[in-house]
């Protein structure tokens, strides 16, 4: 049955906890407490990196997330700017290749409903 790595770790320190409070005398599998100690420091050490990496990851999002909202007001007033332009405008090449809309092929937003002919 596999084991998770949550599983594997809470069985480490499981036996860690009790080989140090009960028996850190003695040995088994052929192993003191400090040679076993230094055998899973591997896996620990692994966690661990793990554990901080995941915090950075965590403070490189707060850090993008802030910079985005800085950086989306810049666009605002860029894309502003440009609709406001009267070189350029809401009607430009400019404007439109930032993504928008042009005036000029916007839809007017009316529809008329087709009328069904009803046949015998």
């Amino acid at each position: 049955m596999p084991t998770s790595p949550k599983d594997n770790e809470q069985r480490m320190e499981r036996i860690l906890n009790a080989w140090r409070t009960l028996a850190p005398d003695e040995t088994f599998g052929g192993m003191t407490l400090m040679q076993f100690e230094a055998s899973v420091a591997r896996s620990q050490a692994a966690r661990q990196k793990i554990e901080d990496l995941s915090d950075q990851l965590t403070d490189a999002h707060a850090e993008r997330e802030a910079a985005d909202e800085v950086s989306t007001a810049k666009v605002r007033l860029v894309v502003n700017g440009v609709h406001g332009d009267p070189e350029f405008g809401p009607d430009s090449a400019l404007y439109e290749a930032f993504g928008y809309t042009r005036e000029s092929v916007r839809k007017s937003g009316l529809t008329r409903g087709r009328k069904q002919i009803l046949t015998k």
